[in-house]
């Protein structure tokens, strides 16, 4: 998808060192200090479910604006408590999915809803999610053993970055989830295909013109690193490996988010069996913006740690284009990001909340 600062060339950084240069280097990549080794942690990564936005407050149908709700403990016993505390979903939002709904003849228990599930929880290039309305709690959740649900919902993710929902997926997902609704004995109800593909295209251009992922370059200005040097001099700086090789992650505060920013290398450097004998030149430092919120200031995040970086690798910080890039254009960065997190809170598709994490993904 195209990036939100694609007039910047797709990339930033921070501002020039000021230092005076340095002379050239011996010969031969720099070399890591003995120190312990860096560590088995791991890059944090999305639950398979995704992170779960917070709850919406309950209300009442017909409460006259500004009289107080019915206190439910007041309501009759006669009603079913399922009734009264049902709640909202946390993994399935109308924002961005197509629901499906499901009325089984009966409860069905979880290991009829789990013998039945479709093999893959995809449709092309779109995740769907399959939840049950559990018959005790009043929550919607994944199907588990040992319970009971009253009704079933499906929602169908209708953009990412792979593009926009088409015809032949919303096909794909409505077969499977006949399929499951026959096994469970369910009467199926799907939104209009000509709808939610209209939809999907709608929802599909604003993420394209919301969408930001920045890039800098850090450029080796003398002689070049071993992987053992990277990354001892990364992890001073808080990174640690990532569950892909070339791949350090500085990992988010938030337990199971998204790191706040990648470093990536040559992945057959960090292959190599002796990390002491590659060879790196370059490094690029990456912030997807829509992964973070904005309260925990990524974009001042990721200046920070391009100097910090570019100070004790002896490196220029610059563009895709091998351009150094000075402080005017982090600037520039800054404004325009500021109306984008604007815009995207608008929508209810505030960066870094779960909704916006499955879009822009």
């Amino acid at each position: 998808m195209t990036t939100l600062l694609a007039a910047l060339g797709g990339v930033v950084l921070v501002g020039l060192l000021a230092q005076g240069w340095w002379s050239a280097r011996k010969a031969g990549p720099r070399r890591a200090e003995p120190l312990a080794p860096v560590g088995d942690r791991q890059e944090p990564s999305l639950g398979a479910n995704g992170a779960a936005p917070g709850q919406a407050p309950v209300t009442l149908d017909g409460a006259a604006e500004g009289e107080p709700l019915p206190d439910l403990r007041t309501l009759d016993e006669t009603v079913p408590a399922v009734a009264r505390t049902r709640k909202a979903s946390t993994r399935i939002d109308a924002l961005i999915d197509a629901i499906a709904t499901l009325a089984p003849d009966s409860p069905v228990s979880g290991e009829m809803a789990l013998s039945h599930l479709p093999g893959s929880r995809r449709a092309g290039t779109k995740p769907f999610q399959i939840e049950g309305l559990n018959a005790d709690s009043g929550e919607w959740e994944l199907p588990h053993p040992g319970q009971r649900y009253g009704e079933f919902q499906a929602g169908l993710q209708m953009a990412n970055r792979s593009g926009a929902l088409n015809e032949i997926e919303y096909s794909e997902f409505v077969q499977k989830i006949q399929a499951f609704a026959d096994g469970i004995g369910a009467m199926p109800e799907f939104p209009d295909m000509l709808d939610v593909v209209a939809r999907a295209r709608e929802l599909d251009q604003f993420a394209a013109s919301h969408d930001a992922q920045l890039a800098i370059v850090l450029r080796a200005r003398g002689a070049a690193w071993t992987l053992g040097f990277v990354q001892q001099g990364a992890l001073r700086h808080g990174f640690v490996p990532g569950a892909m090789p070339g791949r350090l992650v500085l990992p988010s505060a938030e337990e199971g988010a998204p790191p706040l920013l990648t470093l990536n290398f040559d992945a057959q450097a960090a292959l190599a069996d002796d990390p002491q004998a590659s060879s790196l030149r370059e490094l690029t430092l990456s912030l997807d913006v829509l992964q973070t919120p904005e309260a925990l200031e990524p974009f001042a995040t990721w200046q920070e740690s391009a100097r910090n970086l570019a100070r004790d690798f002896e490196a220029d910080i610059c563009d895709d284009r091998n351009q150094i890039l000075n402080l005017h254009a982090f600037q520039s960065i800054g404004q325009e990001l500021a109306e984008l997190y604007k815009s995207l809170a608008a929508r209810d598709l505030a960066a870094g909340s779960p909704v916006a994490r499955r879009l822009f993904s």
